[in-house]
């Protein structure tokens, strides 16, 4: 038999109650609050630009003619939804660039009301004791799957880097999925922002193993350094790429395979402003005039790599030592920093010629 019943209320209703001591954020089965203040400011960005935030739940007791609403699981949204009201922390830039350094006072008088009006969704359960909310409450926080890596990461990190990768990573999912780089069942486990995170960290620093991803979170968590910048080049390297390949055009090559996708971008991206440690003698000159041709001899090696593989499969080997090698760095350790290079490197020197 259902005990709970779904309600709305508003960010102003959860104001009146505690202003009048009718809300209890610390019952003995709650986490307490442990939020950063990052992690707040992340909440309340989410709030003012009208996205959806998980559901609270609370019950209810009566203190004489009182009701007293106690929050079953929530608190620490409701401590940051309510501590912002008090101008307690302000919000990141790197969550809302306009909004950067401002608290609840500071902001138009339009956005507070707005952000007053903010409904949340709410289950209030209805008369369940003590020993049964201790189980509500067990059965909410054990609906859990263990977090891959990535999701680690997006739960521990909510600074800039953050910010970025995730961003572009949604901007070119579409892309990513059309282009068979990515599937739907990847990204429902943040494919697309490792991928993102990944390309980054080759434009702001070097072509590298993708488990040196995390340090840049840690490292451009409270600044932004050159994420800027990276990001102009981001866009233009997969404008350029776009342009060479729409995305179901590039299904239909290997350059799909997510470690020959990512060496296709950095290769491009060298060519266009060079990348720390590859090749510097081997830059192509790059420009629109030269999409059709570059077309053709990136179609001419994903079939060569399908002709050699081929061979090598039979063989073990083929008498031509770089398209071995390429083939080997795309097929073994393909996220190894020096199959990275390696790959990279060759695609820049296949496109030399043009």
């Amino acid at each position: 038999m259902k005990n709970f019943d779904t309600r709305v209320y508003s960010i102003a209703d959860f104001l009146e109650w505690h202003n009048n001591g009718l809300l209890e954020l610390s019952p003995d089965f709650q986490r307490r609050s442990v939020w950063s203040e990052k992690a707040k400011s992340y909440l309340i960005d989410t709030i003012i630009t009208g996205k959806p935030i998980p559901k609270i739940l609370i019950t209810q007791r009566l203190e004489g003619a009182r009701s007293v609403r106690i929050v079953v699981d929530g608190q620490q949204r409701l401590r940051a939804i309510l501590g912002f009201i008090n101008n307690d922390f302000k919000i990141s830039r790197a969550h809302n660039k306009d909004l950067a350094g401002f608290t609840f006072d500071k902001l138009p008088s339009d956005a507070q009301q707005a952000y007053l009006q903010y409904e949340l969704g709410v289950d209030l359960l209805l008369g369940v004791d003590y020993e049964e909310i201790l189980d509500i409450f067990a059965r909410i926080n054990s609906y859990t799957v263990s977090l891959n890596k990535q999701e680690k990461i997006n739960a521990s990190y909510l600074g800039f880097f953050k910010q970025f990768a995730f961003k572009y990573g949604y901007q070119y999912v579409k892309y990513f999925l059309e282009a068979g780089v990515l599937t739907k069942a990847q990204v429902t486990r943040m494919a697309e922002a490792e991928l993102s995170a990944d390309l980054f960290v080759s434009l702001i620093d070097a072509v590298q193993t993708n488990k040196s991803n995390e340090k840049f979170y840690k490292l451009f968590d409270d600044t932004i350094g050159p994420l800027e910048e990276a990001a102009t080049r981001f866009d233009n390297i997969m404008s350029y790429i776009g342009s060479i390949y729409p995305p179901k055009e590039l299904a239909q090559t290997n350059w799909s395979r997510v470690q020959l996708f990512y060496s296709l971008f950095t290769a491009i991206g060298h060519c266009l402003y060079g990348i720390e440690n590859l090749d510097k003698n081997q830059r192509a000159t790059l420009n629109k005039k030269l999409i059709g041709k570059i077309r053709n001899r990136l179609d001419e090696i994903s079939a060569k790599y399908d002709e050699v593989a081929s061979t090598m499969d039979k063989k073990g080997t083929t008498t031509d030592i770089e398209w071995n090698n390429f083939v080997n760095w795309s097929r073994r350790g393909t996220t190894d920093t020096g199959a990275r290079i390696g790959r990279a490197n060759f695609i820049c020197s296949q496109l030399m010629s043009l």
